[in-house]
Parts: structure tokens; sequence; C-alpha cells
């Protein structure tokens, strides 16, 4: 199985708009964020968790031909904006995309994209098959899925661990119930925002101590704010065993 780093930003992808800062102007390619997504290919199945405002942008970087299915972990535009870019899969593929989503995803889905749902059928539309999930594991192909729970201020977030792979995002304090489910991720991959206190995400030193709590392996951060810094200057300042993550990175699992 492979996975690869479609985007590795916050909301707002780095550079930011209009920003002139150190990270914002680098020339290193680290520090060129997309919003935060992450592809999933194993034998028989290409899986995204979350299709963010950058999903075209991210397949034809990666160049993805095929796309069996898109996992979400929540509702916020920056993870479920790009859903209507399934279309030029649905043409290729000659089928529908499946979606998985909880009942609170599935909502803001039918908010945000009412067209797809309507009973009117306008042609080019995107075509989905909607899959409900909650905290129960579920499986697309060989691939299984086990469901954590994890707290973005008062907004519960789905994360997924898949065997030994361990994804989190948009995470600010997780149960310890939660906690034994990722316990043994030989990888983990969490959010880690900025150095400076904030409401819904860990800093960086929360990241660092989750993932010392956790014992992984190797943590990869990501879901990072050009308020972080550099991508070199904080890899230098890392534990051994944890990383930055950056666009394109692939992991073989």
């Amino acid at each position: 199985m492979t996975i690869t780093f479609l985007g590795t930003g916050t909301s707002q992808g780095v550079p930011v708009i209009a920003c002139d800062c150190e990270v914002c102007t680098s020339a290193d390619a680290r520090d060129k964020r997309l919003r935060t997504s992450i592809l999933i290919e194993s034998p028989g199945k290409t899986v995204v968790i979350d299709s963010g405002p950058d999903f075209r942008y991210q397949m034809l970087r990666a160049g993805v031909k095929h796309l069996d299915a898109i996992v979400f972990t929540h509702e916020h535009k920056d993870h479920v904006a790009g859903m209507d870019d399934i279309r030029a899969f649905n043409y290729k593929q000659q089928g529908a995309v499946d979606i998985y989503a909880d009942a609170r995803v599935q909502l803001a889905l039918r908010r945000e994209f009412p067209y797809i749902f309507d009973d009117k059928g306008y042609p080019g539309i995107p075509q989905i098959d909607l899959h409900s999930i909650d905290l129960n594991p579920f499986d697309i192909g060989s691939i299984h899925f086990t469901p954590i729970e994890v707290m973005h201020y008062k907004l519960p977030v789905l994360g997924f661990r898949i065997n030994d792979f361990t994804y989190i995002t948009d995470a600010k304090t997780v149960t310890e119930t939660e906690k034994q489910k990722i316990r043994g991720s030989k990888i983990l991959v969490i959010n880690a925002l900025q150095k400076q206190t904030h409401i819904s995400h860990f800093t960086l030193e929360e990241a660092i101590a989750f993932a010392k709590d956790i014992g992984a392996e190797t943590t990869y951060f990501t879901h990072i704010s050009h308020r972080l810094g550099k991508h070199a200057v904080i890899a230098e300042e890392l534990p051994a065993g944890i990383k930055l993550a950056y666009d394109g990175l692939k992991l073989e699992i």
C-alpha cells in the first residue's frame, strides 16, 4: 500500500494569499502546502481521504487516473469543497464514486452540493454512491478502516487507522479510549498547526507530546500553518522519530 500526501497545509494553504512572511515567500518546495488530504493506493482500490478546495489540482499533480472512493473526516470547507471535481472520474470510469461520511457530514454535503442530491437529474452532475459510517470499522476492498474520534474544539472529527498506519487531522483533544485504537501504530500522522496556542488544533508542542505518548516508530506532522515556520528550520527542532510531512511525500506501508 502506498500513501501519498496530496496536501499538508491548513485551511488557508501555504503560501497564504497576500502574505509576504518568510514561509510564504520561501523557495523551498516543502513550504508550498495545499489543503490537507492523502491518497491511499492498494491493490484494487484507490481512495482519497478528504477532497478540499485543491482536490482538482491534487489529482492532476499526483497523476491519479482512477478513483474508487473518498472518505471524509469532517465537514469543514477545506476538507469537502472539491467533491464536485469527481465528475471527471465519473466520465472516465463510467460509474459513480463511493463516498464515505458520517451523518453530520452527509447533511453538510447535501447543503453544499444540493444539485447532486435533488431529483432533477441534471446532466453532468457528480455521480456518487453514499455510504454511512460511524465509529464502527469498515472496509473498502481490502483496505480496513478503524475510525477514531478526536475533538476539533467542540466538533467531532474522524481519524482513521489502517493496519499499522494512523491518520488524524484537526485534533485538539483525544480521549484515552480513542488513544487505545491508535496505540501500536508504526506510523502516525497528526496535525501540528503552529507554535502559538490554538483553540481547535494541536500546537507543535502538543503534537510532539501526543506523538511521544502514542510511541509510534515514526510520526509525521500535517495540517501545517505558515505560522509554524520554515520546513527546514522546524525539521531540525524535532525529536528523533518525528518529522514534518510535505506535499508529494510517499510512504510504503
